[in-house]
């Protein structure tokens, strides 16, 4: 080779390779998953503290406010359970919709392109560390509104199984949002529209509602959640309707993440 005094082996020679070097294998989906998780929670941690302060504050506000003019029974729980999710829906929708906007705008998922990672562990990560966040903040909202309303807190933990659908069906649309978006304003102003929408949709009692308007609040990922946790605050619930609840709000959880899934590998090839 010129200049450094030596030849180049002849292809085929044991000292000098034959081609390009092969690339490392791809991560597998679920320590890939563990991986983002831990990030994405780390960074929440530290940078979201202050919203999740907000987003609570906001549910408790509403809930007083509400108190005004609901005296208990059905609305009571209607109230109660809309607002608990709502904290949901402010950090999950309205926040990861800004997240995934702000990271398209800004280059971020070419990053995450050059890594072997999965696509599905790059939102499913992300979706899980933003709906985990928000459980002190919901549990508090939950209490409180009990407290407020004079509601039995004997099957509070119904939360356990309302979060995680919820938090996932919510989770995948803001992700949807701020990957299909074509600017990060709109990013933010569609998580925005969304989290107005559980508010408007999921604390007002459903019989308050005009007809229109009901068919909407059925289309919101959210509202199964919201329901399920209202029926469990009768003196005997149904449970097998909040199963089917239950059952419904992860189905959409599941379809959500998938669209999610597919807008990130759309918005990371251009």
């Amino acid at each position: 080779m010129a200049g450094t005094g030596r030849e180049a082996p002849a292809t085929g020679d044991p000292g000098w390779p034959d081609g390009p070097a092969p690339l490392a294998p791809g991560a597998r989906l679920l320590p890939a998953l563990a991986a983002v998780y831990r990030a994405q929670l780390s960074r929440a941690r530290v940078a979201r503290i202050p919203l999740l302060f907000v987003a609570t504050f906001q549910s408790v506000g509403i809930m007083i406010l509400m108190r005004g003019v609901v005296d208990g029974g059905d609305e009571a729980r209607a109230v109660v359970s809309g607002s608990a999710v709502l904290v949901v829906a402010f950090v999950a929708l309205n926040l990861l919709a800004q997240y995934f906007g702000q990271l398209r705008a800004g280059g971020g998922l070419d990053h995450y392109a050059t890594l072997p990672v999965p696509p599905a562990a790059v939102v499913l990560g992300a979706a899980g560390a933003y709906a985990s966040f928000t459980v002190p903040g919901t549990v508090v909202t939950a209490v409180t509104g009990c407290l407020l309303f004079q509601l039995p807190m004997g099957h509070l933990w119904v939360l356990i199984a309302v979060l995680p659908p919820a938090g996932a069906a919510l989770a995948g649309l803001g992700a949807a949002l701020g990957l299909l978006a074509p600017r990060p304003e709109l990013a933010t102003l569609c998580g925005q529209l969304g989290m107005s929408a559980a508010l408007l949709l999921g604390v007002l009692p459903a019989d308050r509602l005009p007809a229109p308007i009901s068919y909407a609040r059925d289309l919101l990922p959210s509202t199964y959640g919201v329901e399920a946790l209202a029926r469990s605050f009768a003196a005997r619930p149904d449970w097998a309707v909040v199963g089917v609840d239950l059952g419904v709000c992860a189905a959409v959880g599941v379809l959500s993440l998938a669209v999610a899934t597919w807008a990130y590998r759309r918005a990371a090839v251009r």
